[in-house]
């Protein structure tokens, strides 16, 4: 056997056990949750007849379809009408900023405190909105909410009470879903998002773990963000960044998982893959930019393991990507020297294909079955949406390497929002709105990845290692559902491959 051969197995074997890593972490979130989730129903503390100002900032750019909805839903809030204020941070190039100057007017004439702050440079996007609102800001709390979202009317009272605690620095909320059962995307989201807040976010701050802002539905101590150093445009995921800023300065956080607030999950494929960019990019930008320091600070040694796996979760698509590439050479080595890697009669490479796909496919599984299990108190109810989840988590993989490889090289880009439609019921058409997120190049590489898929499977057939055809099988239904998915959505409007993206950042 060659050099070359070792090699290949030696490179497939590390990538297989780093996927190993991310796949316990699964099974660790859901033990560790369930040791102490009887601490969620712990007395709740109450305001008392004390009420501290509180600013509610309400980033928004081009949301013509649920800007006025937001703040209608805002200014209902159950909280003295003379001790919060809202800041409509507007950064609308469209018919937008005209709704929501109407509105600022009408409430302000019913003696509201509400302000429209609208900026013609949008410098630093959604990080120097905030920014330039803080500064203005008169609350000694600032609430905020993005455009998608329905907070309830009683959040502030449930939440401001945890900054009873001097060293409380921020308070997350739950997110819930406006349009659960729209499509099988949304379902295939809601699971995504659920498995996060019901037990991620949950064993984080029961267990005193690196604890994020989720960009809204949270509410911050306008102190702990000064002493943070304030919102940074340098990342994509400002709401990550500030959040391991302000806990490297010692303040504390609480997630609340009884306070839900509702929001649109995306239902156009294009828009969900840009969220995703997004969110990815933005997380190895942070973890790039702030691991270094979290590792070296002088907390918990499982604190810091577990904030390295947090900071760097999405490496797991780029990952799973590779050892799909890597298979094909994996084959050939097998199929040159198979009495030498065998076990028990079975192929080397297909055992550990087999481990990776227990770990791959069965851990997450689990895990965001148990957090439906959490919501909805069975275990089957939505079991089925889990074919959902896979597709549309694996699908994404190529999108997701291009961001981990972007934020590696330092490749800057524009902060795309995902375009919202205020749409709730299945038979609403989003099809004839306004904006869109066209398919890009990404979705090319992705029907490429299908046709590598496809012949892995066949090398796999024809050399008889039929277990380990499984992985590239799924993979090609994957890239396939979430490629075909956006190029049809977006053949239907007419709007295939734009130069010029209308929800994107000037």
């Amino acid at each position: 056997m060659t050099w070359l051969d070792h090699l290949i197995i030696i490179i497939y074997v590390i990538n297989t056990l780093l996927m190993f890593v991310y796949g316990f972490h699964y099974y660790l979130i859901a033990f560790l949750y369930y040791k102490k989730k009887y601490k969620l129903n712990d007395p709740k503390p109450h305001l008392n007849g004390i009420y501290p100002r509180v600013t509610i900032q309400l980033p928004i750019f081009n949301e013509l379809y649920v800007a006025e909805r937001l703040v209608r839903q805002v200014m209902k809030m159950d909280y003295p009408k003379d001790l919060f204020e809202v800041q409509v941070l507007d950064d609308s190039t469209d018919e937008t900023k005209n709704i929501l100057i109407n509105l600022t007017k009408e409430y302000q004439s019913l003696g509201y405190s509400i302000q429209h702050i609208h900026r013609e440079y949008r410098v630093d996007h959604k990080a120097g909105a905030l920014r330039e609102g803080l500064e203005k800001a008169s609350g000694e709390f600032i609430a905020i909410f993005d455009s998608d979202f329905l907070p309830p009317e009683d959040f502030l009272n449930n939440t401001i009470p945890y900054f009873n605690d001097p060293q409380m620095g921020l308070v997350q909320t739950r997110w819930g879903h406006l349009n659960l059962e729209y499509s099988l995307l949304t379902k295939a989201q809601a699971l995504g998002i659920d498995g996060h807040f019901m037990l991620e976010q949950a064993t984080r701050s029961l267990y005193d773990l690196w604890l994020n802002f989720n960009g809204t539905a949270g509410v911050w101590r306008k102190e702990c963000i000064i002493d943070a150093g304030n919102w940074s445009g340098d990342t994509l995921t400002e709401d990550l960044d500030l959040s391991y800023r302000a806990q490297l300065r010692g303040w504390k956080f609480r997630y609340l998982q009884h306070v839900i607030s509702p929001a649109e999950l995306p239902v156009e494929m294009s828009g969900f893959k840009a969220q995703q960019f997004r969110w990815a990019k933005g997380s190895i930008q942070t973890a790039i930019k702030l691991m270094g320091q979290m590792i070296r600070s002088p907390h918990p040694l499982k604190k810091r393991l577990e904030g390295m796996i947090h900071l760097s979760h999405y490496s797991v698509h780029p990952l799973m990507v590779f050892n799909l590439l890597w298979m094909l050479p994996l084959l050939s080595v097998q199929d040159k020297h198979f009495s030498q890697f065998t076990f028990e009669g079975y192929p080397m490479a297909t055992m550990i294909g087999m481990v990776f796909m227990i770990l791959g496919t069965g851990a997450p599984s689990f895990f965001y079955v148990y957090s439906q299990k959490e919501i909805t108190g069975s275990w089957t109810k939505r079991i089925g949406w889990i074919p959902y989840l896979l597709l549309a988590g694996l699908g994404i993989g190529v999108h997701i390497t291009k961001a981990f490889v972007e934020a590696i090289f330092g490749v800057k880009s524009s902060f795309i929002r995902t375009p919202k439609y205020n749409l709730s019921k299945k038979k609403e058409n989003w099809l004839v709105k306004k904006y869109t997120s066209p398919v890009g190049f990404v979705t090319i590489l992705e029907l490429l990845a299908v046709i590598y898929a496809l012949i892995v499977t066949y090398y796999a057939f024809k050399a008889g290692v039929y277990l380990s055809a499984i992985f590239p099988i799924l993979f090609a239904m994957s890239f396939s559902y979430v490629a075909f998915t956006a190029i049809f959505q977006n053949l239907r409007r007419g709007k295939m491959f734009e130069e010029k993206n209308p929800v994107a950042a000037s």
